[in-house]
């Protein structure tokens, strides 16, 4: 549907991305649209999956999260592990946020959070390592992080 949005739906988007709690009619006020054509709006996008969904961010750090980390997993044994078996176990583990399969040089990126690097250290031993089929790791320690509402034109 991206060829069918115009300037509105787009500003629409852009609202929301900055602040997802916003209701129809604060967005409306801001861009000077009615509450009932906004919702509209809202609604014909997330009918046509533009918009999947609104979530809320979290401080991880105020939650006692301190440390972000994004690991390459390069799976050992393609052959032997199917994929299914290691995104599901990968996805039981707590403090595995995201599990992505990627092409290039891994074949996952996992998005992990700990409380600290000994906390981290744990997790990476007892549960990452375990995983079915995993070979080499790499870590990639978050040191900071901006976030960008994406391109809506």
């Amino acid at each position: 549907m991206s060829e069918g949005l115009d300037g509105t739906d787009r500003a629409i988007l852009r609202e929301m991305a900055a602040d997802a709690t916003m209701g129809a009619g604060e967005i409306g006020r801001r861009l000077g649209l009615s509450q009932p054509a906004t919702w509209r709006r809202i609604r014909r996008l997330e009918e046509a999956g533009v918009i999947l969904g609104r979530r809320i961010e979290v401080d991880r750090a105020a939650l006692g999260f301190g440390v972000t980390v994004f690991l390459g997993i390069k799976l050992a044994t393609k052959g032997r592990v199917s994929l299914e078996d290691f995104e599901r176990a990968a996805a039981a583990i707590p403090e595995v946020q995201m599990v992505q399969h990627v092409l290039g040089l891994f074949d996952y990126r996992l998005r992990v959070v700990a409380r600290d690097l000994a906390d981290f250290e744990r997790v990476l031993r007892r549960r990452v390592m375990t995983l079915p089929g995993v070979g080499n790791v790499e870590a990639n320690v978050v040191l900071t992080e901006e976030r960008r509402p994406g391109p809506f034109g």
